[in-house]
């Protein structure tokens, strides 16, 4: 047996003995995730596989956003099945910790097959100005059971936008897909990266994705997510801000018609003069199960650190469940603090003055959807030209579409 192997098979038995989450885990009290046997693919559901040519499964794919700049990427994919290529893929990453989402992380180190490393280091222009690097990375599979690994290390002083894709290809198999997926980025003094996350899996997937974020010093980091519900679907993010005057910050819209969508946000302050904030739209439908829950906890010592939390869910029709949980943990004074939750329905009074203007009454919620969440994810990416840029209007307008084209079938169906 390899080391490569035997390091797979220690994994597997981590996750059996300390067990799989409990139904009474606080962190997934309102949405418990399918058991361990669906994530290492031993389930039933997962006995069928669909066909796939090695090209097909090369999993993730780094491609310019149109013709800016991409800098100097290093970039290296790894097989896990190897001895040697798995010890460079796993280097310097944590073990699984004792949180509350640990089995995820030894599920995933149980079953991973291959993983992806950047090392983005920009360039000097003639100025000696450090121009932005632009990038997408996109994840197309056709393994029905994966778990893919991506490790990005940001030099000091290097600005990045990412564009990160998961989205089902329609030519592709259409069985569901078990992806539990894990992202480490490391950013070092005084980088920052814009990094956008699209994630809308088919009805039948079952998702998880784990971004893991450390910030050195003056170090900056901002998140826009736009997903859908599945199955089972979960967004777990971790900010962890270290160094002095680092800052993270995140901004998600997230679509659920008659499925399941969970996010997690949790933020470590562990230096003075951080700064953190998550603004969270959800927007649900009919039978829909939707909740958010952030923590924020600011360590001793954390002089003037500033976090903010605002979770709001807006029911589009029928009588979904949102559970919204935002959490504060302090154990400074001289910090600023604040958190919110609000829950209800469409504005009637914006769906009337639509109307007033001669708009029928499916365009009217269109529009009233549209503004909201562009508002949230332009708190996110900081200014419209960016968003034009990376194509988030388009993005949005399409799920708006789907999400209430959805609850048309399904009311009508």
């Amino acid at each position: 047996m390899n080391a490569a192997r035997a390091d797979a098979l220690s994994a597997r038995h981590r996750l059996e003995q300390d067990g799989w989450i409990a139904r009474t885990s606080e962190a997934f009290r309102h949405l418990s995730p399918p058991p361990a046997a669906v994530w290492l693919g031993d389930s039933q559901d997962a006995a069928a596989s669909c066909d796939a040519s090695p090209l097909e499964y090369a999993g993730w794919s780094v491609q310019p956003i149109g013709a800016r700049p991409t800098g100097r990427v290093d970039a290296r994919w790894l097989d896990a099945a190897d001895a040697a290529q798995r010890t460079a893929m796993l280097a310097g990453l944590p073990l699984p910790g004792s949180d509350e989402a640990a089995p995820f992380a030894w599920a995933h180190r149980a079953l991973c097959r291959r993983g992806l490393r950047l090392r983005i280091q920009g360039t000097e222009a003639a100025d000696g100005a450090t121009p932005t690097v632009w990038l997408q990375l996109r994840l197309r599979s056709r393994c029905e059971v994966d778990a893919p690994l991506l490790v990005i290390d940001l030099q000091p002083g290097v600005h990045c936008v990412l564009a990160e894709v998961h989205e089902r290809d329609s030519s592709s198999c259409q069985r569901p897909l078990v992806h539990n997926v894990q992202v480490h980025l490391r950013l070092g003094r005084g980088a920052s990266l814009q990094h956008l996350r699209i994630a809308t899996p088919a009805t039948g997937d079952k998702l998880a994705h784990h971004v893991h974020v450390k910030l050195d010093a003056a170090a900056r980091y901002h998140q826009t997510l736009l997903a859908s519900g599945s199955a089972d679907h979960l967004q777990r993010n971790l900010f962890e801000l270290h160094g002095a005057r680092a800052a993270a910050h995140g901004a998600a819209v997230l679509f659920a018609a008659d499925n399941a969508l969970e996010q997690q946000v949790h933020t470590r302050h562990g230096a003075a003069h951080t700064h953190s904030s998550v603004d969270t739209l959800v927007l649900a439908e009919g039978a829909a199960r939707s909740v958010v829950n952030t923590l924020t906890h600011i360590a001793p010592g954390c002089d003037d650190a500033i976090a903010r939390q605002r979770l709001n869910g807006v029911a589009t029709g029928g009588q979904p469940k949102i559970v919204l949980r935002p959490h504060l943990e302090i154990h400074h004074d001289q910090v600023q603090a604040a958190h919110g939750a609000t829950w209800g329905a469409l504005d009637e009074e914006a769906l009337f003055y639509a109307g007033q203007r001669g708009l029928d009454a499916l365009l009217a919620r269109t529009l009233v959807i549209e503004g909201m969440a562009r508002a949230v994810l332009l708190h996110g990416v900081e200014n419209a030209e960016l968003m034009d840029s990376l194509g988030i209007d388009a993005m949005l307008a399409l799920q708006v579409r789907q999400h209430l084209g959805s609850a048309a079938a399904v009311s009508h169906g």
